[in-house]
């Protein structure tokens, strides 16, 4: 993703606080920026602190940023209807989170570079709730939750 720059007209009604510069901006392919940003090493703005990205494509990133990147705790909401709310390291969900898949089932616990990876609990879209290990695509000894 190409560092955000804002025009001249920008520049001059953004808000400095703290080394932080609050920004509106709109990318050439229509996606919009609203929040946070910093001047990285290269001298160019980037997407540092809260801010909220929404892409063209209906993908919305609500959440902390650093270096450009979705990283630190956030919400990241697809067209599907699917969404993650949790931790993020570089772009990718990393550490704990949920994440609804549009059926409405859930999956909560620990995610290790995009994937359910460890503890943690998954419900379908009946409502019945397994507990267990996860690994990739796979969740052996899953245990059924009885309520």
């Amino acid at each position: 993703m190409a560092a955000a720059v804002p025009d001249k007209k920008e520049e001059e009604e953004s808000l400095t606080v703290d080394d932080l510069t609050k920004i509106s901006y709109i990318f050439p392919n229509g996606d919009k920026y609203e929040g946070g940003c910093s001047m990285s090493a290269a001298e160019v703005l980037v997407r540092s602190g809260m801010g909220k990205h929404t892409s063209t494509c209906g993908l919305t990133y609500t959440g902390e940023w650093h270096d450009d990147k979705m990283h630190g705790t956030g919400t990241l909401q697809h067209p599907s209807g699917a969404s993650y709310e949790g931790e993020f390291h570089e772009n990718m969900y990393h550490g704990n989170g949920t994440y609804t898949f549009p059926d409405g089932s859930l999956y909560k616990g620990q995610f290790h570079m995009n994937r359910m990876e460890g503890d943690g609990s998954f419900t379908d879209p009946q409502g019945l709730g397994w507990n267990g290990e996860f690994h990739r695509e796979a969740a052996h000894g899953l245990k059924l939750q009885i309520i």
